[in-house]
């Protein structure tokens, strides 16, 4: 992977982080969380727009008087609305239960709807993929023992569980799935405790029967892409020198190889992929230049 280029979009709040990024009828939109610090009780989710994706503007600033917004993630329904999903960190728990997962539905225009109660209090659907007429989910509890479960649905608001439990060991929770042209399925996960090494699965449709292998390195932040010629890119950050990075994947090794370090450092990463005529953009925050921004990196496959 070559670095093209990478470009500040956003240092307006006190703290910027945790990015998506899409492309959707032919603009640019990036999403994340603003706030007065990592976490805080302001946060909310800035909405930026592009037609070319080097001069930005905001279109929305979408918040919860509930608590703190966090962890935005952009996604294009079947029915071809723009869609963002999204944790609230409760102000006041409900049914003990600290988060609430929300989402808000676009046309892609300024307007956006209300946002409505996604899962029941307490799980937080951090990422979702749609394939096939429906959207697949991992949700967690930020309770360590609780484990993870995948989650369905057909409109983006209404879902099942899939399969649950998921995965339990090691206090799973940050996911990122990609379908191949063959319907299987890859999840890339986060772990928090014991070895804080990354779990790799892989399932065939209908996804209610996966095996699982350890990758061996600590990662935050999941994003992945699956190329044209298959092979499966994810977007991570790493932490024996805390930076964001491009990693290939290789489910049949059982590896994640790092392939590109982005500009960045210190407090990084959860970032957005969208691959765009032959190239590679890429959302990500980094406090690398002294200060948490947005920034976008343009990398070439060469």
């Amino acid at each position: 992977m070559q670095l093209i280029d990478s470009r500040k979009i956003w240092d307006k709040a006190p703290h910027n982080a945790f990015t998506d990024l899409i492309r959707f009828r032919d603009r640019w939109f990036c999403v994340f969380r603003e706030g007065a610090a990592h976490v805080s009780s302001d946060g909310a989710v800035r909405v930026l727009v592009s037609s070319d994706g080097l001069t930005w503007s905001s279109q929305a600033l979408l918040g919860s008087p509930l608590g703190d917004v966090r962890d935005p993630k952009l996604s294009v329904t079947c029915q071809g609305g723009l869609m963002i999903h999204a944790g609230i960190a409760l102000h006041t728990p409900v049914e003990g239960r600290t988060h609430q997962s929300v989402m808000w539905l676009s046309s892609g225009e300024e307007k956006w709807a209300d946002p409505v109660n996604v899962l029941a209090p307490g799980a937080w659907l951090w990422r979702v993929t749609w394939h096939n007429g429906a959207v697949y989910g991992v949700g967690y509890v930020r309770k360590p023992k609780e484990g993870v479960c995948l989650y369905r649905s057909e409109d983006g608001h209404c879902f099942e569980r899939w399969v649950d439990p998921f995965f339990t060991d090691g206090y799973p929770n940050e996911a990122a799935l990609s379908f191949g042209v063959d319907d299987s399925c890859l999840c890339l996960l986060r772990r928090e405790s014991g070895t804080q090494t990354a779990m790799l699965g892989i399932a065939a449709s209908p996804y209610v029967d996966w095996s699982w292998q350890d990758l061996g390195v600590r990662i935050g932040g999941p994003a992945m892409i699956l190329l044209d010629d298959r092979r499966a890119l994810a977007g991570v950050r790493l932490y024996d020198v805390e930076r964001t990075a491009l990693c290939w994947l290789d489910p049949k090794t059982g590896t994640l190889v790092e392939a590109l370090t982005l500009p960045s450092g210190g407090d990084t990463s959860y970032p957005g992929l969208v691959w765009h005529s032959g190239m590679l953009w890429v959302s990500y925050y980094s406090s690398h230049e002294g200060k948490t921004a947005i920034y976008v990196a343009r990398v070439a496959d060469v």
